[in-house]
Order: structure tokens, then C-alpha cells, then sequence
């Protein structure tokens, strides 16, 4: 097969071939920067193996998906362990978890932004509900802070003063939400 693809001069890598017992056919996965005319390929196939041929061109995360091997994490990739469909991953979800926006600390193997960030980011999200947002005001001893971080991981929330002269680390579990005040307040 990969000295038909040299012979047709074809701009493809091919990733796995998959026979199927219930029907006489043969299945390549390939992926490619761009659109391949494989049909002389095909027949060329379907002359060798004597059966119907398919090719199918694959994204690089199918390509990761399928190959498997190991992440960042030392874990197995989790587009072929942990996920059943590859959904969109976005920016926006590394955002959210505040994670450092350095391409080679939140991309995967494949190139793309890790799959982790898309299945986590429901998690964060929610987690995220239980604080108050950033810019939000907390009234510790009839004194105003603002909210400047919060880190869902540790629980702590970073405050700095109205007069911006002092900075103080509280955990969540040390404030609440009071309906009455409309206002974040010490326990």
C-alpha cells in the first residue's frame, strides 16, 4: 500500500488499515494537509486485494486517537483512554481554568489544545459557581476587599484592600454569601 501511495506521487500518511469480517472490505485511515485525489489509488488497491476499498482521511486527533501513546500527564492520550467522541476544545476552556496560555503547556501530542481542557471544563465551571467573581467585593471586619484571584484547586481567594494597601489570602470556606447585603462576608 505505501509503495502505491510513492507511486501516485500522493501527499498522504498513511495511519492504520482495518479489515471488517462481517463485509469483504478494506478501510485506510490517512491524514493530509490537504484535499488527495486517491480514486487511481483505490483501484489500484481493489486489483491487489480483490475486494472493496475505502479511504477515508482523518484529522490529527483521530490520527492521535487511534495510534495512542502517552501525554504530558504520563497518562495514556485521552482521545483514545478516557474520551468516547472528540469534542471541541477552545481557548476560552484554558481561560477558564487559568491555566498559562503557552501553546506547549496546553497542546497535546497532535498539535491541538489538550483534550483534557474540554472534559474538565464543566467541572471548573461549576466549581468556579461557589466564589465570588473576580472584581466582587467581600466585607471582612466593616472593611471592603476586592476580589482579585481565586485558585478552585486550593480553594483560596486573593484580596486586596479599597486602598489597594494591603493584600490577604482567604479559603472559601471562610466566607459566605449573604442574601440580605447582597455581599461576600466573613464566617
Amino acid at each position: 500500500t505505501l509503495d502505491k501511495i510513492k507511486e501516485h506521487n500522493l501527499e498522504m500518511k498513511l495511519i492504520n488499515a482495518h479489515y471488517f469480517l462481517e463485509e469483504p472490505k478494506l478501510l485506510f485511515n490517512f491524514t493530509s494537509d490537504g484535499r488527495v485525489d486517491f480514486r487511481d489509488l483505490v483501484k489500484d488497491l481493489a486489483a491487489i486485494f480483490k475486494i472493496r476499498i475505502e479511504l477515508r482521511q482523518i484529522g490529527v486527533r483521530d490520527e492521535c486517537r487511534i495510534m495512542s501513546g502517552y501525554g504530558h500527564c504520563g497518562r495514556l492520550f485521552c482521545c483514545s483512554n478516557v474520551l468516547s467522541d472528540i469534542s471541541p476544545v477552545t481557548i476560552k476552556m484554558a481561560k477558564e481554568q487559568n491555566l498559562t496560555l503557552n501553546s506547549l503547556k496546553i497542546s497535546g501530542i497532535c498539535g491541538r489544545l489538550l483534550c483534557c481542557l474540554g472534559y474538565e471544563y464543566k467541572t471548573y465551571l461549576e466549581e468556579k459557581s461557589k466564589f465570588p467573581e473576580i472584581g466582587e467585593k467581600v466585607k471582612i471586619n466593616n472593611e471592603q476587599y476586592t476580589v482579585t484571584e481565586i485558585n478552585i484547586q486550593t480553594e483560596n481567594i486573593k484580596l486586596i484592600s479599597q486602598n489597594e494597601d494591603r493584600v490577604m489570602y482567604i479559603n472559601l470556606k471562610e466566607i459566605k454569601y449573604d442574601q440580605f447585603w447582597k455581599i461576600w462576608i466573613l464566617k
